[in-house]
């Protein structure tokens, strides 16, 4: 029996190649469309690769054509916050002008099934916590902005052309594949644990921390970090949902509770025997003391429950892929 295809657009990158792992494995055809700026070639594992541009409409359209997926999965975008703030041009260009030639292709086509790459960053500064998804979306920086402006787009989509789609707020992305796989490979490197392992690995010279001084139980920042396995799996659920006749959503994915920034430092301690150096800087402007999701709705539209993300199975998980061994 033929597998049904799944456009994975952005698939060579660090969730996108785990969701094309994992789509593989529960009987989908991944056909990944990237064009490698920031993707990694040798993730395309599980599936053909395409290399194109988001914003190449024709040969997404052409892509769409040849392979006649049940369903694409969204997840090309430009996405440091801190780039964003520099260069907002980019990231309109990318996240915006790319999710319209990405939306009209499969307009085009007649592809009804989108599940995007969203996330918490199009919340702001909560006014509650845990975060639910009928909060306020108050982004604070050219990306999180981005990411709303996508999802305003998605809606209109579905309301005008009846477009099916699910869209997926993230939260702290983390970890690595559960069967050593697939790392994390950004250049530059920006994320909190894979720079604490950088550091404590001695391959950068140590770790900036901003801020100790919160109104949190040891005074540093609070996040809810999410491991990439379960990211793959919740993007999964979604295709199944949407081909079962789901209805559209957008739905948090993080875990429903907090850790700060010296429990992760701590983690690696003890789970590697390295102290991780740090220096303290000053706190940064915006950066609210605790982030962390209700992940209810998730659960009770996709049944998902994050399983793999205990900030210990994270550091483990993702250790070996920055020099550090784990103790047994």
């Amino acid at each position: 029996m033929d597998r049904k295809k799944v456009l994975v657009v952005g698939g060579a990158g660090f969730i996108g190649s785990n969701t094309a792992k994992l789509l593989s494995a529960q009987g989908f055809e991944p056909v990944v469309y990237d064009n490698l700026s920031t993707g990694n070639r040798e993730a395309v594992r599980w599936g053909r690769l395409v290399e194109g541009d988001i914003l190449d409409t024709q040969r997404l359209g052409a892509a769409i054509d040849e392979d006649k997926p049940v369903a694409v999965i969204h997840f090309a975008a430009s996405a440091y916050v801190g780039e964003s703030v520099v260069d907002p041009a980019k990231y309109y260009r990318n996240n915006v002008s790319g999710t319209l030639s990405l939306l009209e292709a499969c307009r085009l086509a007649g592809v009804r099934n989108l599940i995007f790459s969203s996330s918490c960053a199009t919340y702001g500064v909560p006014d509650s916590l845990p975060i639910r998804e009928g909060a306020s979306q108050r982004p604070i920086n050219p990306y999180g902005r981005t990411k709303l402006i996508a999802e305003q787009m998605l809606a209109d989509y579905a309301a005008a052309y009846d477009l099916h789609y699910v869209a997926l707020r993230y939260f702290n992305a983390s970890g690595a594949d559960i069967d050593g796989e697939l790392g994390e490979a950004h250049d530059p490197e920006t994320h909190l644990i894979p720079r604490a392992m950088m550091a404590a690995a001695g391959s950068i010279d140590v770790l900036e921390v901003y801020g100790d001084d919160y109104d949190t139980p040891d005074g540093t920042c609070i996040r809810d970090y999410i491991h990439v396995g379960d990211l793959a799996r919740a993007h999964v659920l979604a295709v199944e949902y949407l081909l079962g006749g789901g209805g559209n959503l957008a739905v948090n994915l993080g875990t429903g509770r907090g850790t700060s920034i010296r429990e992760i430092l701590e983690s690696i301690r003890r789970l590697t025997g390295r102290a991780v150096p740090i220096v303290l800087r000053p706190r940064r402007a915006g950066d609210p003391p605790a982030l962390y999701a209700d992940p209810a709705l998730a659960a009770e539209t996709l049944g998902f429950r994050a399983v793999y993300s205990d900030l210990d199975t994270i550091i483990r998980t993702a250790a070996p892929f920055f020099g550090l061994e784990v103790r047994a």
